[in-house]
């Protein structure tokens, strides 16, 4: 049984008029992204390489890998 994702935006998504934001869905076994503006193509990943991702745009680097 298929179920429909539950999409949330990001709360730094500017507040302005129209799909300008990353979307993130959760489920028991991965993590769904997706950009509003193309909401047809979503990237799916799993925790450690989305925590790795985060961890990076915070820093500054987000395709250098950390220590």
């Amino acid at each position: 049984m298929t179920h429909a994702l539950h999409w949330q935006k990001s709360t730094f998504s500017g507040g302005g008029e129209g799909n300008t934001c990353v979307e993130l869905a959760a489920t028991r076994a991965a993590f769904h992204l997706r950009e509003s503006d193309s909401p047809d193509t979503e990237l799916t990943t799993t925790t450690a390489p989305l925590a790795h991702l985060i961890r990076g745009v915070k820093s500054g680097h987000p395709f250098h890998p950390t220590a």
